[in-house]
């Protein structure tokens, strides 16, 4: 009787301590498809968070990118190593890579695993060639190499290879990855990856864990609706297209007032824009660029260039298109398509051609109101005009005064002058 209460005893307490679940275990998983930015940052640090606060027994960060900002790529690394939860990088499925800012991210993980038909590498700053200066490559170079050592130092893996994939831009395949202990392991997918990490000891921040994978419950972690904007905004292509609708929508408020929509979406586009802006190496040569040739497009009507501030405006834009992301940041994958700038180029100068037309034809136009806009209008005599006396213009009464001799009651009658209030009539044809 004794040894029994005891054993309901024991259940009872080591059912209640952390660690000690009867229920199956937890793993949790998310995905990085693109590129790493602050929006990628926010969700692994939740994503952590998230897991463990539920005890998950591992987060998977399956992972296929081209690379990203080095900002978000630090930010990320320092969550992994700091992490209480053990965290596999996987490289999956078939056909994805970890390129530039992955091969960092994959080699922080306290496991580190490829599927077959991926690879690895390339973590060779971009934009190292040209005529940059040699001691900012220099700077660049050395500090992205002490970067991914300190990683590979710390998590026991290929030092010399991970130096030789930011000096050299090597990449590996899985296979090879394995091989020179680059990786942990080669998996099919998450399952596969599951059953081979079953009962592997993991070395966490605060402890030493065993992994228990097996028939684990699997938790998939997407971005929040907050996290999938930012995500897209910060693509370089979606700021450069909400930078040129700012920059439209404005102007064409400005030449057109009373539009009010255009105005609005301009000035929402550019808030975005710029908020996107910071989290890119921005060169400021281009912004300069695309804001000179606004003012250009905008000389053009004031100004009688036949055609040539339009010409310069063109130039100057597609300039500016070219350099507003800056190559040369270390790390760093982000650039505008030349299947966006060239579009977005031709379909800009001629909506400010357009808005232009629309601006000078207001200018031209005859005045539709005050003393200048009743000449020209036609009339009705309400007595007889010797020469003065009362007309209807725009169902008005006016005092009038006859340049064309004596007008009869009822007489059609046009506006040809105003004297202050007084108007000069004739009679119509």
């Amino acid at each position: 009787m004794k040894s029994t209460l005891f054993a309901i005893l024991f259940l009872v307490i080591i059912s209640i301590q952390p660690g000690y679940s009867f229920e199956n275990s937890k793993v949790h998983v998310m995905r990085i498809d693109g590129s790493i930015n602050p929006a990628v940052a926010s969700m692994i640090t939740e994503s952590i968070e998230t897991a463990r606060e539920e005890r998950s027994e591992l987060l998977i960060i399956q992972i296929n990118t081209p690379g990203g900002l080095l900002t978000s790529t630090r930010a990320i690394v320092s969550d992994i190593l700091e992490s209480e939860i053990p965290i596999a990088v996987f490289v999956s499925p078939s056909g994805s890579s970890a390129t530039s800012a992955g091969v960092f991210i994959t080699l922080a993980g306290h496991i580190a695993a490829m599927s077959p038909g991926t690879n690895m590498g390339a973590a060779h700053p971009v934009g190292m060639g040209g005529d940059v200066d040699t001691v900012m490559i220099e700077k660049a170079l050395s500090d992205a190499s002490a970067f991914i050592r300190t990683i590979a130092e710390h998590r026991d893996r290929n030092v010399e290879w991970a130096e030789k994939a930011v000096r050299q831009s090597l990449s590996v395949t899985e296979s090879e990855a394995m091989r020179d202990n680059i990786i942990d392991l080669i998996a099919n997918d998450v399952a596969d990856l599951l059953t081979q990490l079953h009962g592997q000891e993991i070395q966490t921040k605060r402890e030493t864990r065993v992994l228990n994978t097996e028939n684990a419950e699997i938790v998939i972690l997407e971005m929040n609706w907050q996290q999938r904007f930012l995500n897209l905004i910060s693509d370089p292509n979606i700021v450069y297209i909400l930078m040129m609708i700012g920059f439209a929508g404005i102007m064409f408020e400005i030449y057109n007032p009373g539009a009010i929509f255009p105005g609005v979406i301009g000035v929402i586009s550019l808030i975005l824009a710029f908020y996107s802006l910071h989290t890119l190496p921005v060169n400021y040569a281009g912004i300069a660029l695309i804001i000179f040739a606004v003012i250009l497009f905008l000389l053009e009507i004031k100004v009688t260039s036949y055609g040539v501030l339009t010409i310069g405006g063109i130039i100057s834009l597609l300039l500016g298109s070219i350099m507003l992301i800056d190559p040369d940041s270390a790390l760093e994958y982000a650039r505008i398509s030349w299947t966006v700038i060239i579009p977005v180029t031709f379909f800009i100068t001629a909506f400010f051609v357009f808005a232009i037309s629309l601006g000078i034809r207001a200018q031209l136009r005859k005045p539709a109101t005050g003393n200048e806009g009743i000449i020209g209008a036609y009339g009705e005599a309400l007595e007889v005009l010797e020469p003065t006396g009362e007309v209807r213009v725009w169902g008005e009464r006016w005092f009038a005064e006859s340049v064309s001799g004596k007008l009869k009651k009822g007489e059609r009658v046009k506006v040809v002058g105003v004297d202050n209030m007084k108007l000069k009539v004739e009679k119509a044809e």
